[in-house]
């Protein structure tokens, strides 16, 4: 087992830092299609909500900490045809911008009446910009970059399938665990 990737497999961090974070995706994406759901008297509406704020907010660190390991570590090189790599390449990418876009505008819903946001109880991430109707465009923003983010998680997913199950090519082995 090796931590740093290798010019042909990914290593033991970057498969954490991947796996961390898909699970913490799907996780916010579900509890965000329950809270919507809630009244504001329901027993579980300010729990919940504070619930995703904070994994919110650690995923957006998670991410950054993410970035910073494939910046000084590159990913192993690619399987496929030229266009599927470039398509992939598009996709991380993609991926990258839109969970950052939408762990921002859930930030600005959060702290449109001014109020920072509190991360368990631990630390705060004090509120920054405030402005007219905030939490309402923030929050139709934050639904939308939400949906294309699992729009986009969906395709990596079958395209990840496809590699396993028609190209058995590795390259879903090699993010499952290091060689």
């Amino acid at each position: 087992m090796y931590w740093r990737n290798r010019r042909d497999a990914y290593g033991l961090v970057a498969i954490l830092f991947h796996w961390l974070v898909a699970v913490a995706v799907v996780f916010l994406f579900g509890l965000g299609l329950w809270m919507v759901d809630l009244s504001y008297y329901d027993a579980n509406y300010r729990s919940s909500i504070d619930l995703h704020r904070s994994v919110g907010v650690l995923l957006f660190g998670a991410l950054a900490l993410r970035l910073l390991w494939r910046f000084f570590n590159p990913a192993p090189r690619p399987h496929g045809r030229r266009w599927e790599q470039r398509v992939a390449a598009l996709v991380h990418w993609a991926l990258y911008l839109l969970l950052f876009a939408t762990m921002v505008a859930g930030y600005l819903i959060t702290t449109a009446d001014g109020r920072s946001v509190d991360v368990f109880g631990l630390f705060q991430v004090p509120a920054t910009l405030t402005g007219r109707n905030q939490e309402d465009w923030a929050g139709d923003l934050h639904e939308i970059l939400a949906w294309t983010v699992m729009v986009l998680v969906s395709l990596h997913a079958l395209a990840a399938l496809k590699h396993a199950l028609v190209d058995r090519d590795g390259t879903l082995r090699r993010i499952l665990w290091p060689r």
